[in-house]
């Protein structure tokens, strides 16, 4: 994707811009505050992984409008009313606000805000859709990618979904993602190029097809990758292509299995592979994998090396979307209190900017999170926790360049170490980790209520 179309500020709902004309043409100006979060946990997830943070600060840095954007939007019958000024404000329309974020790699659970914009209200309104978008996806892949990875106890894993995500660029995005997750790359050359993901590649039954001699095309391939050729058996015959590869003498850094009993399989090609002296040779496999089918396998005895993950990790097939919401807490203006909730059923939201502390016990484990006013400190709750966000862009700059994709990941890694044991099971866990809201935000939440005349 060009670069001028990632940093469109089309990425948006309609609603979003019928919204920010009316503040404009109505001339209120309020500072507002937004949350994100994740209402609840997809079944069978104790925790996220929180992801997408960089990406989202790139587009707020570059945010605008081109020329033709803002003809477009002009010709369209529902802002025929509207005045030119507002079209000229487009023109110059950039975000600069502030933001608060929780790290990428670090554990996320239900109701907690993963980010806080802090912006004049037109500006934070307008980035909504993009930044809902880039986070839940994001953060949804890499929680997945923890649970493939925790599944595979050890083993790498390629991330394999390009193909079967829904585009190009939530291809790359979720290589990315994958990667913090624990992957330990991906066959999605783009996500190399632009994030340094590792890249990983084999080949397919095509290419051996295309040869009327399945042993010659395993000679011709490894001929010209001969330290990185991964050679797939199971085009015709799986086991007699194991014969083939060593009655050619060919010595390949792995073999690929993509289909059938693959728990059964590995035995026996790792059987042969080490009574003909490959002992080298690694054992890749594929074939609609998911964390339960690789627990199962190595359950099995498997001696299966390395796993190919592709639908199900790259479009979490078994939890394709996360419940993400963005919020209005606060709203500046000359009209009595700032603070801001929602009541409505089943979706009541909590006022205010705030902040997540995190407890350990002595061990260093998590042991319990409390999301509080922004304004509070450990002593008002008495606790020792750590705060969870910090601020990372002020007037629209990042405060700091983002940390590696390789120092991401390895926060990831010791974070997801440090959760309870329980949490880190693949089926659903007894007991939900514990998070509660401070006793001064359940008394602004009362006050709101009071104020709105909700019982």
């Amino acid at each position: 994707m060009a670069e001028s179309l990632r940093h469109s500020a089309l990425f948006t709902d309609l609603y979003e811009l019928t919204m920010a004309a009316a503040y404009f043409e109505n001339n209120f100006r309020g500072q507002a505050s937004f949350e994100l979060f994740v209402r609840s946990l997809p079944k069978e997830r104790s925790f996220l992984l929180a992801a997408g943070l960089d990406q989202t600060l790139e587009y707020l840095e570059q945010i605008h409008f081109e020329n033709d954007d803002i003809e477009y939007l002009r010709a369209q019958p529902i802002f025929s009313h509207l005045s030119n000024s507002f079209f000229d404000y487009l023109k110059g329309f950039r975000f600069s606000g502030e933001v608060w974020a929780i790290p990428e790699g670090t554990p996320v659970f239900g109701e907690e805000p993963i980010l806080r914009i802090t912006a004049p209200i037109i500006e934070a309104q307008i980035v909504e859709t993009f930044l809902l978008s880039t986070i839940t996806f994001e953060t949804l892949i890499a929680s997945k990618a923890a649970r493939v990875v925790a599944a595979a106890q050890g083993r790498g894993i390629v991330e394999f979904g390009s193909r079967r995500a829904h585009g190009p660029e939530a291809g790359v995005l979720a290589a990315r993602a994958a990667y913090i997750g624990g992957c330990t790359g991906t066959s999605n050359v783009e996500a190399g190029r632009r994030f340094g993901v590792p890249i990983y590649g084999t080949l397919a039954h095509s290419f051996l097809m295309a040869y009327q001699d399945e042993e010659k095309g395993f000679q011709d391939f490894e001929k010209l990758f001969p330290d990185h050729a991964v050679l797939l058996i199971d085009t015709y015959d799986t086991l007699d292509a194991i014969e083939k590869i060593v009655h050619a003498g060919l010595r390949p850094r792995a073999v690929r299995l993509d289909s059938g009993d693959l728990g059964q399989l590995s035995k026996q090609v790792r059987r042969r592979l080490d009574q003909v002296g490959l002992r080298e040779t690694r054992i890749f496999a594929s074939s609609d994998l998911d964390e339960f089918v690789i627990a199962d396998l190595l359950a099995q005895g498997a001696p299966i090396d390395n796993f190919g993950v592709g639908s199900a990790l790259a479009t979490s097939k078994d939890a394709p979307t996360l419940g993400g919401v963005y919020k209005l807490v606060d709203v500046e203006t000359n009209e009595g209190p700032s603070y801001r909730a929602k009541f409505s059923e089943n979706k009541v939201t909590y006022p205010g900017r705030k902040q997540i502390f995190r407890m350990r016990d002595e061990n260093g484990i998590y042991q319990e999170d409390i999301i509080a006013c922004a304004d509070e400190n450990c002593e008002d709750e008495n606790h020792d926790g750590e705060p969870l966000l910090s601020c990372v862009m002020r007037q629209g700059k990042r405060l700091a360049a983002s940390p590696s994709l390789d120092i991401i990941r390895a926060v990831a890694e010791k974070e997801i170490a440090d959760l309870p044991e329980g949490l880190r099971d693949l089926r659903i866990p007894g007991k939900a980790y514990p998070v509660r809201f401070s006793r001064k935000l359940e008394m602004l939440l009362a006050e709101a209520k009071q104020r709105m005349g909700v019982v």
